[in-house]
Protein backbone atom coordinates (compact mmCIF):
# COMPACT_ATOMS: atom_id res chain seq x y z
CA UNK A 1 0.00 0.00 0.00
CA UNK A 2 1.43 3.73 -0.86
CA UNK A 3 0.97 6.51 1.18
CA UNK A 4 0.32 9.87 -0.23
CA UNK A 5 0.79 12.87 2.02
CA UNK A 6 -1.37 15.85 0.98
CA UNK A 7 -0.64 19.58 2.05
CA UNK A 8 -3.70 21.19 3.19
CA UNK A 9 -5.09 24.60 3.71
CA UNK A 10 -7.33 26.59 1.89
CA UNK A 11 -8.83 25.62 -1.18
CA UNK A 12 -8.68 21.78 -0.74
CA UNK A 13 -9.57 21.25 -4.25
CA UNK A 14 -5.49 22.35 -5.57
CA UNK A 15 -4.30 20.90 -2.24
CA UNK A 16 -0.95 19.19 -3.75
CA UNK A 17 0.55 16.03 -2.84
CA UNK A 18 2.86 13.26 -3.48
CA UNK A 19 2.73 9.64 -3.18
CA UNK A 20 5.42 7.46 -1.80
CA UNK A 21 6.13 3.69 -1.26
CA UNK A 22 8.93 3.68 1.03
CA UNK A 23 9.52 2.81 4.32
CA UNK A 24 10.65 6.49 5.69
CA UNK A 25 9.65 9.24 4.74
CA UNK A 26 11.31 12.31 6.55
CA UNK A 27 8.87 15.46 7.04
CA UNK A 28 10.66 18.66 7.34
CA UNK A 29 11.93 21.67 6.61
CA UNK A 30 15.44 20.86 5.12
CA UNK A 31 16.46 20.44 1.87
CA UNK A 32 16.96 16.56 2.14
CA UNK A 33 13.39 15.63 3.49
CA UNK A 34 10.98 13.82 1.78
CA UNK A 35 8.47 15.95 2.42
CA UNK A 36 9.87 19.40 2.24
CA UNK A 37 7.43 22.24 4.49
CA UNK A 38 9.13 25.51 3.97
CA UNK A 39 7.68 27.48 7.62
CA UNK A 40 9.81 28.31 10.83
CA UNK A 41 7.60 26.75 12.65
CA UNK A 42 8.74 23.09 11.00
CA UNK A 43 11.89 22.01 12.34
CA UNK A 44 14.53 21.07 9.92
CA UNK A 45 13.77 17.27 10.73
CA UNK A 46 10.52 17.64 12.19
CA UNK A 47 9.12 13.88 11.89
CA UNK A 48 9.09 10.94 10.38
CA UNK A 49 6.76 8.12 8.89
CA UNK A 50 7.55 4.35 8.68
CA UNK A 51 5.92 1.18 7.30
CA UNK A 52 5.63 -1.57 10.23
CA UNK A 53 4.11 -4.69 8.22
CA UNK A 54 1.31 -3.48 6.85
CA UNK A 55 0.64 -0.13 8.25
CA UNK A 56 2.46 3.60 9.07
CA UNK A 57 3.47 4.54 12.03
CA UNK A 58 4.56 8.48 12.67
CA UNK A 59 7.09 9.12 14.68
CA UNK A 60 8.15 13.19 16.25
CA UNK A 61 12.41 13.33 15.56
CA UNK A 62 12.52 16.05 18.74
CA UNK A 63 11.13 18.64 16.86
CA UNK A 64 10.23 22.27 18.20
CA UNK A 65 6.80 22.90 18.22
CA UNK A 66 5.51 19.28 18.24
CA UNK A 67 3.90 16.65 15.74
CA UNK A 68 0.47 16.30 16.26
CA UNK A 69 -2.50 13.49 15.05
CA UNK A 70 -5.68 15.76 15.29
CA UNK A 71 -5.36 17.18 18.43
CA UNK A 72 -2.92 15.09 20.38
CA UNK A 73 0.46 15.74 20.56
CA UNK A 74 3.10 13.01 20.21
CA UNK A 75 5.58 12.44 22.30
CA UNK A 76 9.04 12.81 20.62
CA UNK A 77 10.45 9.23 19.25
CA UNK A 78 7.56 7.48 20.63
CA UNK A 79 5.54 5.55 16.97
CA UNK A 80 2.15 6.26 16.60
CA UNK A 81 -0.09 4.37 14.07
CA UNK A 82 -1.74 6.45 11.89
CA UNK A 83 -4.79 5.55 9.40
CA UNK A 84 -6.15 6.95 5.73
CA UNK A 85 -7.43 9.78 6.84
CA UNK A 86 -5.69 10.82 9.49
CA UNK A 87 -4.57 14.57 9.70
CA UNK A 88 -0.72 15.50 10.92
CA UNK A 89 0.04 18.72 12.32
CA UNK A 90 3.45 19.62 11.46
CA UNK A 91 4.43 23.06 13.21
CA UNK A 92 1.60 25.38 11.56
CA UNK A 93 1.08 23.41 8.46
CA UNK A 94 -1.66 20.07 8.51
CA UNK A 95 -0.85 17.24 6.32
CA UNK A 96 -3.64 14.71 5.46
CA UNK A 97 -2.43 10.64 5.10
CA UNK A 98 -3.99 8.27 2.51
CA UNK A 99 -3.15 4.94 2.53
CA UNK A 100 -4.30 3.49 -1.02
CA UNK A 101 -3.48 1.29 -3.91
CA UNK A 102 -2.06 3.89 -6.48
CA UNK A 103 0.92 4.31 -8.08
CA UNK A 104 3.89 6.47 -6.75
CA UNK A 105 5.01 9.78 -7.54
CA UNK A 106 7.82 9.43 -10.31
CA UNK A 107 10.74 11.66 -9.05
CA UNK A 108 9.37 12.53 -6.21
CA UNK A 109 12.34 14.45 -4.52
CA UNK A 110 11.61 16.57 -7.75
CA UNK A 111 7.66 16.63 -6.53
CA UNK A 112 8.15 17.68 -3.28
CA UNK A 113 10.90 20.48 -4.14
CA UNK A 114 8.09 21.69 -7.04
CA UNK A 115 5.50 21.76 -3.55
CA UNK A 116 7.57 23.96 -1.49
CA UNK A 117 8.14 26.45 -4.38
CA UNK A 118 4.56 26.69 -4.95
CA UNK A 119 4.29 27.36 -0.69
CA UNK A 120 6.57 30.26 -0.92
CA UNK A 121 5.22 31.32 -3.98
CA UNK A 122 1.47 31.16 -2.47
CA UNK A 123 3.50 33.42 0.58
CA UNK A 124 5.01 35.85 -1.30
CA UNK A 125 1.89 36.73 -3.12
CA UNK A 126 -0.56 36.31 0.01
CA UNK A 127 2.74 39.16 1.36
CA UNK A 128 2.22 41.25 -1.59
CA UNK A 129 6.00 40.40 -2.74
CA UNK A 130 6.86 39.58 -6.11
CA UNK A 131 7.28 36.13 -6.86
CA UNK A 132 8.29 35.99 -10.71
CA UNK A 133 11.56 35.26 -12.01
CA UNK A 134 13.12 38.83 -13.28
CA UNK A 135 15.72 39.18 -16.03
CA UNK A 136 17.71 42.20 -16.42
CA UNK A 137 20.20 43.30 -18.88
CA UNK A 138 22.97 44.32 -16.14
CA UNK A 139 25.41 45.53 -18.82
CA UNK A 140 25.79 46.39 -22.10
CA UNK A 141 24.58 48.87 -24.56
CA UNK A 142 20.54 47.43 -23.14
CA UNK A 143 21.79 47.98 -19.72
CA UNK A 144 18.45 48.09 -17.18
CA UNK A 145 15.93 46.05 -19.30
CA UNK A 146 14.23 43.48 -17.78
CA UNK A 147 11.62 40.74 -18.16
CA UNK A 148 9.29 38.75 -16.18
CA UNK A 149 9.38 35.39 -16.49
CA UNK A 150 5.84 35.25 -14.85
CA UNK A 151 4.56 32.15 -16.23
CA UNK A 152 6.27 28.63 -15.82
CA UNK A 153 6.71 26.11 -19.16
CA UNK A 154 6.42 29.30 -21.51
CA UNK A 155 9.34 30.50 -24.43
CA UNK A 156 10.09 33.70 -24.05
CA UNK A 157 12.29 35.07 -27.19
CA UNK A 158 15.11 38.05 -26.61
CA UNK A 159 16.46 40.03 -29.73
CA UNK A 160 16.25 42.72 -32.05
CA UNK A 161 12.64 41.62 -33.28
CA UNK A 162 9.43 43.84 -32.68
CA UNK A 163 8.44 40.51 -31.97
CA UNK A 164 10.89 39.69 -28.84
CA UNK A 165 9.25 39.33 -25.41
CA UNK A 166 12.58 41.38 -24.53
CA UNK A 167 13.74 43.85 -27.17
CA UNK A 168 17.39 44.50 -27.64
CA UNK A 169 18.75 48.04 -30.03
CA UNK A 170 21.70 45.91 -29.81
CA UNK A 171 23.45 45.23 -32.99
CA UNK A 172 25.55 42.41 -32.20
CA UNK A 173 21.99 40.76 -31.61
CA UNK A 174 19.89 39.09 -34.03
CA UNK A 175 16.17 39.45 -34.34
CA UNK A 176 15.45 36.18 -32.26
CA UNK A 177 18.57 35.67 -30.25
CA UNK A 178 17.84 33.21 -27.72
CA UNK A 179 14.72 31.89 -26.14
CA UNK A 180 14.35 31.11 -22.08
CA UNK A 181 11.89 29.17 -20.16
CA UNK A 182 11.17 28.54 -16.87
CA UNK A 183 10.79 25.25 -15.71
CA UNK A 184 10.09 24.07 -11.88
CA UNK A 185 13.56 25.82 -10.26
CA UNK A 186 15.46 26.06 -13.35
CA UNK A 187 15.68 29.07 -16.28
CA UNK A 188 16.93 26.82 -19.28
CA UNK A 189 18.15 28.80 -22.15
CA UNK A 190 18.26 28.00 -25.93
CA UNK A 191 20.68 29.79 -29.01
CA UNK A 192 17.97 30.28 -31.64
CA UNK A 193 20.71 29.91 -34.28
CA UNK A 194 21.58 33.66 -33.33
CA UNK A 195 24.59 34.86 -35.93
CA UNK A 196 27.13 36.13 -32.97
CA UNK A 197 25.58 33.17 -30.65
CA UNK A 198 25.45 33.40 -26.98
CA UNK A 199 27.81 32.41 -24.11
CA UNK A 200 27.40 31.06 -20.69
CA UNK A 201 30.49 31.70 -18.41
CA UNK A 202 32.71 32.22 -21.66
CA UNK A 203 31.16 28.64 -23.20
CA UNK A 204 29.30 29.46 -26.09
CA UNK A 205 25.57 27.22 -26.20
CA UNK A 206 24.82 25.08 -28.94
CA UNK A 207 22.45 26.13 -31.11
CA UNK A 208 18.73 24.66 -30.61
CA UNK A 209 19.51 23.03 -27.38
CA UNK A 210 18.51 23.87 -23.59
CA UNK A 211 20.85 25.14 -21.35
CA UNK A 212 20.05 25.14 -17.40
CA UNK A 213 20.97 29.16 -16.40
CA UNK A 214 23.04 29.07 -13.37
CA UNK A 215 21.89 31.79 -11.40
CA UNK A 216 25.64 32.83 -10.88
CA UNK A 217 26.75 32.85 -13.97
CA UNK A 218 26.00 35.74 -16.66
CA UNK A 219 24.39 35.54 -20.08
CA UNK A 220 25.92 36.84 -23.10
CA UNK A 221 24.05 38.51 -26.01
CA UNK A 222 25.97 40.00 -28.49
CA UNK A 223 27.07 43.07 -26.25
CA UNK A 224 24.75 42.50 -23.46
CA UNK A 225 25.21 40.40 -20.26
CA UNK A 226 21.70 39.60 -18.36
CA UNK A 227 21.34 38.00 -15.03
CA UNK A 228 18.50 37.36 -13.26
CA UNK A 229 16.57 37.52 -9.83
CA UNK A 230 14.51 33.73 -8.30
CA UNK A 231 12.89 35.32 -5.54
CA UNK A 232 10.99 31.92 -4.35
CA UNK A 233 14.06 29.98 -4.56
CA UNK A 234 15.91 32.41 -2.69
CA UNK A 235 13.33 32.42 -0.07
CA UNK A 236 13.15 29.12 0.39
CA UNK A 237 16.71 28.84 0.57
CA UNK A 238 16.41 31.54 3.32
CA UNK A 239 13.32 29.78 4.89
CA UNK A 240 15.77 26.35 4.96
CA UNK A 241 18.69 28.56 6.62
CA UNK A 242 16.59 29.89 9.28
CA UNK A 243 16.16 28.91 13.05
CA UNK A 244 13.36 26.96 14.58
CA UNK A 245 10.41 29.41 15.53
CA UNK A 246 8.75 28.55 18.26
CA UNK A 247 5.02 28.95 18.26
CA UNK A 248 3.04 30.13 21.30
CA UNK A 249 0.29 28.43 22.86
CA UNK A 250 -2.21 30.89 21.59
CA UNK A 251 -1.25 30.50 18.05
CA UNK A 252 -3.65 28.02 17.21
CA UNK A 253 -3.96 26.03 13.67
CA UNK A 254 -7.83 25.52 12.88
CA UNK A 255 -8.18 22.04 11.03
CA UNK A 256 -8.98 21.74 7.17
CA UNK A 257 -11.99 20.56 6.28
CA UNK A 258 -13.07 17.39 5.25
CA UNK A 259 -11.52 15.38 2.80
CA UNK A 260 -12.85 16.08 -0.52
CA UNK A 261 -13.76 13.44 -2.98
CA UNK A 262 -10.67 11.72 -4.13
CA UNK A 263 -11.57 11.96 -7.31
CA UNK A 264 -11.72 15.68 -7.46
CA UNK A 265 -7.81 15.63 -6.31
CA UNK A 266 -5.24 15.93 -9.30
CA UNK A 267 -2.08 13.57 -8.72
CA UNK A 268 0.99 13.50 -9.15
CA UNK A 269 2.32 10.02 -11.31
CA UNK A 270 3.67 11.78 -13.79
CA UNK A 271 7.09 13.35 -13.17
CA UNK A 272 6.19 15.90 -16.32
CA UNK A 273 3.35 17.10 -14.03
CA UNK A 274 5.78 17.52 -10.62
CA UNK A 275 7.50 19.99 -12.90
CA UNK A 276 4.36 22.12 -13.14
CA UNK A 277 2.97 21.77 -9.68
CA UNK A 278 3.95 25.41 -8.20
CA UNK A 279 2.86 27.26 -11.40
CA UNK A 280 -0.53 25.58 -10.69
CA UNK A 281 -0.92 26.69 -7.64
CA UNK A 282 -3.60 29.16 -7.53
CA UNK A 283 -4.69 31.79 -4.38
CA UNK A 284 -6.33 30.26 -1.58
CA UNK A 285 -8.47 31.32 0.80
CA UNK A 286 -5.13 31.73 3.31
CA UNK A 287 -1.35 30.88 3.10
CA UNK A 288 -0.37 28.28 4.54
CA UNK A 289 2.75 28.88 5.44
CA UNK A 290 4.30 31.70 7.98
CA UNK A 291 5.84 34.96 6.49
CA UNK A 292 8.53 35.22 4.73
CA UNK A 293 11.99 36.02 6.51
CA UNK A 294 12.80 40.18 5.34
CA UNK A 295 15.44 39.16 2.79
CA UNK A 296 18.00 41.72 1.48
CA UNK A 297 17.78 41.77 -2.11
CA UNK A 298 20.37 43.39 -4.63
CA UNK A 299 21.38 42.72 -8.10
CA UNK A 300 25.08 41.79 -7.38
CA UNK A 301 26.50 40.87 -10.99
CA UNK A 302 26.98 37.23 -10.82
CA UNK A 303 30.66 35.79 -11.98
CA UNK A 304 31.46 36.22 -15.43
CA UNK A 305 34.74 33.80 -15.21
CA UNK A 306 36.69 35.97 -17.56
CA UNK A 307 39.72 37.78 -17.66
CA UNK A 308 39.57 42.06 -18.26
CA UNK A 309 42.04 44.66 -18.57
CA UNK A 310 42.36 45.50 -14.94
CA UNK A 311 42.84 41.59 -13.92
CA UNK A 312 45.79 41.54 -16.67
CA UNK A 313 47.65 44.21 -15.02
CA UNK A 314 47.14 43.54 -11.40
CA UNK A 315 48.21 39.85 -12.04
CA UNK A 316 51.30 40.87 -14.22
CA UNK A 317 52.05 43.72 -11.00
CA UNK A 318 51.71 40.69 -8.12
CA UNK A 319 53.91 38.49 -10.57
CA UNK A 320 56.44 41.19 -10.85
CA UNK A 321 56.60 41.96 -7.14
CA UNK A 322 56.90 38.09 -6.49
CA UNK A 323 60.01 37.48 -8.72
CA UNK A 324 61.17 41.06 -7.28
CA UNK A 325 61.16 39.15 -3.93
CA UNK A 326 63.15 35.90 -4.70
CA UNK A 327 65.48 38.02 -6.52
CA UNK A 328 66.51 40.18 -3.52
CA UNK A 329 66.12 36.55 -0.84
CA UNK A 330 68.93 35.09 -3.14
CA UNK A 331 70.92 37.75 -3.52
CA UNK A 332 70.58 38.10 0.31
CA UNK A 333 71.80 34.65 0.66
CA UNK A 334 74.72 34.83 -1.58
CA UNK A 335 75.74 37.97 0.54
CA UNK A 336 76.02 35.76 3.57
Amino acid sequence: MALTVLVRSGDVKSAPQVTFDAPRIVVGRGEGCDVRLPDPSVSHRHASIRQRGTEYIVVDEGSTNGTFVGPVRLSPHSPRVVRSGDMLRIGRIWLELRVEHVVPTAAANVATKEIALGLVAEALAAQGDPAAVRVFVSQGPDAGRELALTEGGRTYVLGRGQGADLVLDDAGASRKHVELMRKGSQVLVRDLGSKNGATLADQRLEAGKDVPWPRSILLRVGANFLSYEDPVSEALAELERSADERMRDDDLIDAPNASPDPAQVETDAESDEASALATELGPRAASPIAKIPERTTSRRAPDRRGWNLTDVVVALIAISVLALSILGLLWLFKAQ
